[in-house]
């Protein structure tokens, strides 16, 4: 077994000639030239492909030496203390993300829509600016670009798929709990298990959504395209899958490295920081349930 960590903390670890930086430049700049290609029907969605490759050859290339660095122990104390302040950070810069999509349903539904309505004190922005449109909530979009000819949709009820993958994530967030607990004390099998279980429920939260999604663009005409309401639904619930689908990613390397005999019951920050990860996008969950699919 390699060493957990390195003993000394006089000296902070500075990796030297890596070259996964600008590699990982590239990847993200043919990824844009990608996107550029395809919002401008220069190509199909095909031509996201070769940067989604780079992309992911540099996440594992890159994962794959700090892990590597770490098994050896080059990583001290000090390093372990900004691997957690910066995880720190990048989950608050990711509270800010959901904020803003949180802040625009907020102004939409309870400022925007009842001005244009004409209630409170913009009465006269009804009547000037759109005298038929109906304050109500969801709001439908123009005909020629909602899911139906006559611009009307349906909504997911929130006690239905969305209650079920509710329930799925809080279980998800009580199984990487104790696998945290298993792994403290020193419990391999039932770490090891209990993680399996964590991201085996994440991978059935994401099947269950596309689910929806597929129903709500068949059968209901709810898109991204219907209205302010379809806007606001698909960048917050579409957000929130990629974050899952992330996170269970990231739960199911840990679980290999569990397998491999990585982490000690004192020192195992890349498990804290996933399951730190998951316990913010299953908070998140929470406010999108209630929020978009329930009120």
């Amino acid at each position: 077994m390699a060493k957990a960590h390195a003993p000394d903390t006089s000296h902070y670890f500075i990796p030297h000639g890596s070259p996964w930086p600008i590699r990982a430049s590239i990847a993200l700049f043919v990824m844009m030239l990608g996107a550029v290609g395809y919002l401008n029907d220069w190509a199909g969605a095909w031509v996201f492909l070769p940067g989604a490759v780079l992309l992911a050859y540099m996440f594992f290339g890159w994962f794959s030496t700090v892990i590597d660095e770490n098994q050896h122990g080059v990583y001290n104390l000090q390093v372990d203390r900004s691997f957690r302040m910066a995880m720190m950070w990048f989950i608050f810069s990711e509270v800010m993300f959901f904020a803003a999509f949180f802040g625009a349903l907020f102004y939409s539904r309870v400022l925007s829509v009842p001005w244009l309505g004409g209630q409170g004190v913009k009465v006269f922005t009804n009547f000037i600016l759109w005298p038929q449109f109906e304050g109500a909530w969801p709001t439908n979009g123009p005909a020629h670009v909602g899911g139906r000819p006559d611009s009307t949709f349906g909504i997911i009820p929130a006690f239905g798929v969305p209650a079920l993958n509710t329930a799925i994530l809080l279980t998800s967030g009580l199984t990487v709990t104790i696998a945290h607990h298993a792994l403290r004390g020193a419990q391999r099998v039932k770490l090891a298990m209990f993680l399996a279980l964590t991201f085996l429920l994440g991978f059935t939260f994401v099947g269950l959504q596309a689910h929806e999604y597929g129903e709500a663009y068949q059968n209901l005409g709810l898109r991204l395209s219907t209205g302010i309401y379809g806007s606001t639904f698909f960048m917050l619930t579409g957000f929130h899958g990629l974050h899952v689908t992330i996170g269970a990613i990231m739960l199911t390397v840990i679980w290999l490295r569990v397998l491999r005999g990585h982490f000690t019951a004192t020192r195992h920050f890349a498990f804290e920081a996933v399951a730190w990860y998951w316990h913010f996008v299953d908070v998140v969950w929470l406010g999108l349930f209630i929020f978009v699919y329930w009120l």
